[in-house]
């Protein structure tokens, strides 16, 4: 099955899971699920926490401040959003835009299993310490997983579908967005991906 069809019917599964812990609070407000944007043969995808609200009223991720200080960052480097792919672990909006529990991380996880086995990157990229969290223990070494205050900007390797590659956690995109000093030392951590590019 084509990339294309096996994600439009993995969006089908998530639109139709009624057992999905956010389902009822998705509904309940005319959300849509966030299932993830960008080229399907990206070497590079990021993944967020979870959609805020304007992006589980667009079905896009990273479209609200956050995605505009992206989308900045990306600039930065010269990366087009178009070329790579970017998801959260979480696929629905938590209530109050509040963290994402840890039984919602691990009920959304195959589907952002699925995903990267779909897209199979040369590198991962989270944005912010759950999805950080989530790949290390997944696809990484979880003993030696540092705080992503040391982590942050920092390559290391991974193993997905038997074959290692890079793995960089970065801070959220809304780490940068009310203090200009917070938003260099983002700047400078994704000047890590221009070795990808």
């Amino acid at each position: 099955m084509q990339k294309k069809a096996q994600m439009e019917k993995l969006y089908e599964k998530l639109v139709n899971a009624s057992d999905a812990p956010l389902f009822a609070y998705r509904k309940g407000n005319n959300y849509v699920p966030v299932i993830g944007e960008g080229s399907l043969d990206a070497s590079i995808v990021m993944i967020g926490e979870a959609p805020g609200k304007k992006e589980a009223m667009t079905g896009k991720p990273f479209c609200g401040a956050s995605g505009k200080m992206l989308d900045l960052l990306l600039g930065h480097i010269n990366l087009k959003r178009e070329n790579i792919y970017i998801t959260n672990i979480v696929k629905d909006r938590p209530e109050n835009n509040r963290d994402p529990k840890s039984f919602e991380i691990e009920w959304y996880a195959p589907y952002l299993r699925k995903q990267l086995e779909i897209i199979q990157p040369k590198v991962v990229v989270t944005l912010g310490r759950f999805s950080m969290n989530f790949i290390m223990k997944e696809y990484g070494n979880e003993e030696i997983m540092p705080r992503i205050s040391e982590a942050h900007g920092n390559e290391y390797s991974i193993t997905l579908l038997g074959n290692n590659i890079a793995f960089v956690p970065l801070y959220h995109p809304a780490f940068g967005l009310y203090n200009g000093s917070k938003r260099e030392v983002l700047m400078k951590d994704f000047e890590v991906l221009r070795n990808f590019l």
